[in-house]
């Protein structure tokens, strides 16, 4: 007998009640436990608001719009004398994902109908709530992998690792449950199947690097473009973005040159840079004009040139690399790909680094990522064994709500509330507004956009689900009582817009509270 959807709704109520995370672990362990083995997986997937595994390509498409259309007059009258259950509101996602073509709008519209139809009034504000990633309960990625590791009685770092090379967090507590830590030991990497990239903290200077990386740091350029991983099986090439999109039919010579290379299978981490005609880094929206093209790509080829910069190894021709260590990856790497590195040194020298770094920018690119010689590859994990070295004051931010304009702005959603990602909660904490930094063109799209993505609306303000991240330049950092994170960024304004980032990407509370600890380093500090 299936698992009627209502008990998962009464698990985010009860989850929803208490702040205690050990609380929160229990109550999922024993939810986890009771369910059928193909309930677990979409179970997992629905509690953190997430519609299908992060690794999968499959989006529903329903926008704010399509949902409003389906609750209105006309609701179809349930036909089912049974619950709705778990499994069958993941088949209606299924269904309303394989739309497309002709009429795709309207049937998605009549599919959402019919699933509301079949729904209580606290299902339905539970769906709801995962179309638009408002759970609201804290229970985060972190949780639900500790949750999976007490039902499961697997250790917590074979659960992360299982869940860091699969990207599939409702697969990897589906295994684990069934058969144990005995199945999470045979995940590996799976050729032409995405895995998250390793990522670095941001680092204040280059001699915090060098205290921090004591055996030894690799210097390479940040380049201005789009992280990509190529997968090669034998004829077979996959190209995937670092939110793993396939974008394998827009990058065609990235696939030629993958085909090029003397192994027969690996996966490779790398950068890809629009250039002009004499090779220097174009706009990071040109290169994006070139992700999103999947018609008349010939074309376009000629008009937004790639280079390609390799910087990893994961795989190849059969051994996994991951936990060998960086310096000896690279050298792999070299041996595969020498005509595509990345620009590199090892030093452990302020000045010789920060004369590399100034070189770096001259060329146009955004500045370096430093890494310890010894570092594993972690996928989907961030810490201090890569460091990203930026002159620039930034943040990567996520909107979660923007304001009609007026004036010259009049019909244009702008002053966008910026957000960082709170690490505890899974939610989001506006520190700021902006409507500096866009063209017209931008305001347009971005309006748009953010329409599509409408939760609800107040007077002048359109809230959004939270998932245009905008890279966001600033002078300072002060506290704020108007902001609910009690920080607020002085002069703000959007250097561009990163289409190539999802909002688990963005930086966090943990990391503004920190950059905000470091202005006092060179400053003054009134008591608060």
């Amino acid at each position: 007998m299936e698992t009627p959807f209502s008990e998962l709704v009464q698990v985010c109520k009860a989850l929803e009640s208490t702040t205690k995370r050990l609380e929160k672990r229990r109550v999922l362990g024993e939810f986890l436990q009771g369910v059928n083995p193909d309930e677990i997986s979409p179970a997992v997937l629905l509690v953190i608001g997430r519609i299908f595994p992060e690794a999968e390509s499959k989006a529903l498409h329903v926008g704010w719009r399509t949902v409003k259309k389906a609750l209105g007059p006309g609701k179809q009258a349930t036909l089912f004398e049974r619950p709705l259950s778990i499994l069958d509101v993941q088949r209606s996602f299924d269904e309303i994902a394989k739309v497309s073509g002709r009429d795709s709008v309207s049937r998605r519209t009549n599919l959402m109908k019919a699933l509301l139809g079949r729904a209580s009034d606290d299902e339905r504000e539970m769906i709801l709530r995962d179309l638009f990633q408002e759970m609201r309960h804290g229970v985060s990625e972190g949780v639900m992998l500790e949750a999976i590791a007490d039902a499961s009685g697997a250790g917590i770092n074979l659960v992360r690792r299982a869940h860091m090379l699969s990207g599939d967090i409702g697969g990897v507590a589906q295994v684990a449950l069934t058969a144990g830590p005995s199945g999470l030991e045979r995940f590996g990497l799976s050729l032409l199947k995405p895995v998250k990239p390793m990522l670095g903290e941001l680092a204040e200077n280059l001699e915090g690097v060098f205290e921090e990386h004591s055996a030894g740091t690799a210097l390479e350029y940040k380049y201005d473009g789009a992280r990509i991983q190529i997968h090669r099986k034998g004829d077979e090439v996959g190209i995937f973005t670092r939110r793993l999109t396939d974008v394998t039919a827009s990058l065609p010579e990235m696939r030629e040159i993958a085909l090029g290379l003397p192994a027969k299978e690996f996966l490779l981490d790398g950068e890809v840079v629009a250039v002009d005609g004499e090779g220097r880094p174009l706009p990071f929206q040109d290169l994006m004009r070139r992700f999103r093209r999947v018609h008349d790509v010939d074309e376009a080829r000629k008009q937004v040139p790639l280079k390609l910069y390799l910087f990893d190894v994961l795989y190849v021709d059969g051994e996994m690399l991951i936990d060998e260590p960086y310096e000896s990856r690279w050298r792999k790497l070299s041996e595969l790909a020498p005509d595509y590195l990345a620009e590199r040194i090892v030093s452990s020298k302020p000045r010789e680094a920060a004369e590399f770094l100034e070189r770096a920018l001259e060329a146009g690119h955004e500045g370096l990522m430093a890494k310890a010689l010894d570092s594993p590859y972690r996928p989907g994990h961030r810490g201090k064994r890569w460091f990203k070295v930026k002159p620039a004051e930034m943040l990567d931010l996520v909107i979660v709500a923007a304001e009609w304009g007026y004036g010259r702005r009049e019909g244009w959603l702008s002053n966008y509330h910026l957000a960082v990602r709170n690490e505890e909660t899974g939610g989001f904490e506006m520190i700021g507004k902006t409507f500096k930094g866009l063209t017209d063109e931008e305001f347009q799209w971005m309006t748009d956009r953010l329409l599509s993505l409408k939760t609800s609306e107040e007077r002048y303000t359109v809230l959004v689900r939270p998932e245009i991240v905008v890279e966001v330049a600033y002078n300072e950092i002060q506290k704020s009582p108007h902001y609910n994170s009690g920080f607020a960024l002085r002069f703000a304004r959007i250097k561009r817009i990163r289409e190539d980032k999802s909002p688990e990407d963005v930086d966090t509370f943990s990391t503004l509270r920190s950059l905000y600890e470091k202005q006092f380093e060179r400053k003054g500090r009134v008591s608060d």
